[in-house]
Order: structure tokens, then C-alpha cells, then sequence
């Protein structure tokens, strides 16, 4: 008998097509339930709380986040991002607005746009990330910008004894070495509810160290503290 496995049959295109709808349902759930999760935030959001948004891209979220009047720093590296969202929150008081990356450390790093930038900046900027190794990335196509530590601006905008009512991080792989180290750490005190997109999907590489952190983080914490799964 050979050793050989034996070639596994192709799929029909109506299995294809029946795994594609499976998995757009998938996204369309996850996005209504971050809908929501985000409709009862702001809810309870109130003027003077401070709200962080990490990777806030063209400000779909800022903008919720900031019509509640709390105090909404948006963080943005993308130069061409940074000037529409500029632009869209230009004159509104309890928006700060930071461009520069978020990571786990501080200092510069370049930041590697989609391959399709150039064609659709608008759709392509959501895929922008200091992370190597992501696909559909151009490694070629990066520029320099700030890489700001987490750590210190939460002390910054706490001031150290302060809280952040609400973070979002949705950043497209940086996410990892900032939770790894909340996590490992237990540092999460100073923010009251910490919601992250995780991006294990984009970089096969990272699979088991996401896998790992999901595991310790529920350990650590209730989901209504840090989940996981915001979109």
C-alpha cells in the first residue's frame, strides 16, 4: 500500500459558494454584535470620560464615541488616513487627534500599506500595519511614523490615577505584543473596558501566540473587561 495520501477531492463551486455565505454571515454577525456592544458603550458614556481609539482609520467609531461628549483621543498613523480624519473632525473640542502608531514600545516605526493603496486609499487604509509578514501587504510601500507606547499614554491621559472608560483597538496586528504584555502583566486596572479586533487571520505566522493569548486572557479577565472579539 502507498504511504501516499490519497489527493483529497476539489470542492464543488456550490460548496464554495455555500463556504462564502457561511463566512460572510460569520463577519455580518460579529459586526452587528460590535454594533451593539458599541450602542450600549456609548450609552453610558458620559462628558469628561476619557474614551481611547486605536487605529481609528476614517472615524466610523470616533464619531459615536464622541457624539456621547466624552473626551475621544483617536489614534491614526497613516498620513493620508490622518488628513481625512482630520478634516472630518476639524472644530469638534472633545476630539484629540494623534498621528502615530500604537504598540507596545515607543520610538519610529514604518508603516506598510496594502498592495491596492495607491488605486483605493479609502478602502485600503483599514489594511495599513507595523506588523510584518501580513498578506496582501506591500513591505515596499511604508513610510516612517511615530510609535507611541501604550503603557505611557494611558499614564498620560490618567495622569496616573485617572481611568479610561473605554478603549478600542483595532490595529491591525500591533494588538498582540500590547495584550500579551497587558496580560501578562495584569495591567488592565487603569481602563475600565478594553475591546480588541484580533488579526490572527492576516499573519499564519502569529496563529499560535494569538491562540495563547486568548487562553490567558480569559483567564485573567471577564469578557465585559477585555474581549477579544470586537469585530
Amino acid at each position: 500500500m502507498s504511504d501516499t495520501k490519497a489527493a483529497q477531492p476539489e470542492k464543488s463551486r456550490a460548496e464554495l459558494r455555500a463556504e462564502k455565505m457561511i463566512r460572510k454571515q460569520e463577519r455580518n454577525m460579529r459586526a452587528a454584535e460590535a454594533r451593539g456592544f458599541l450602542a450600549g458603550v456609548c450609552a453610558v458614556l458620559r462628558p469628561g470620560d476619557i474614551v481611547m481609539d486605536l487605529g481609528a482609520n476614517l472615524g466610523e467609531v470616533t464619531a459615536p464615541l464622541a457624539e456621547t461628549g466624552a473626551h475621544v483621543v483617536a489614534y491614526e498613523p497613516d498620513p493620508w488616513t490622518f488628513g481625512q480624519l482630520r478634516d472630518r473632525f476639524d472644530g469638534t473640542d472633545n476630539v484629540e487627534l494623534v498621528n502615530a502608531a500604537v504598540g507596545a514600545t515607543s520610538g519610529t516605526v514604518r508603516l506598510m500599506r496594502a498592495e491596492n493603496f495607491d488605486d483605493n486609499p479609502e478602502g485600503a487604509s483599514v489594511k495599513a500595519t507595523i506588523v510584518g509578514g501580513g498578506r496582501s501587504i506591500d513591505a515596499e510601500a511604508s513610510v516612517e511614523v511615530p510609535l507611541l507606547s501604550f503603557a505611557d499614554e494611558v499614564a498620560r491621559l490618567t495622569r496616573g490615577d485617572g481611568r479610561i472608560a473605554f478603549c478600542k483597538m483595532d490595529i491591525e496586528g500591533a494588538e498582540l505584543d500590547i495584550l500579551e504584555d497587558i496580560v501578562a502583566r495584569k495591567s488592565l486596572d487603569p481602563v475600565q473596558t478594553l475591546v480588541a479586533e484580533t488579526h490572527e487571520n492576516k499573519f499564519k505566522a502569529l496563529r499560535p501566540r494569538f491562540r495563547a493569548l486568548r487562553d490567558a486572557a480569559a483567564e485573567a479577565y471577564p469578557r465585559r473587561r477585555l474581549n477579544l472579539d470586537w469585530i
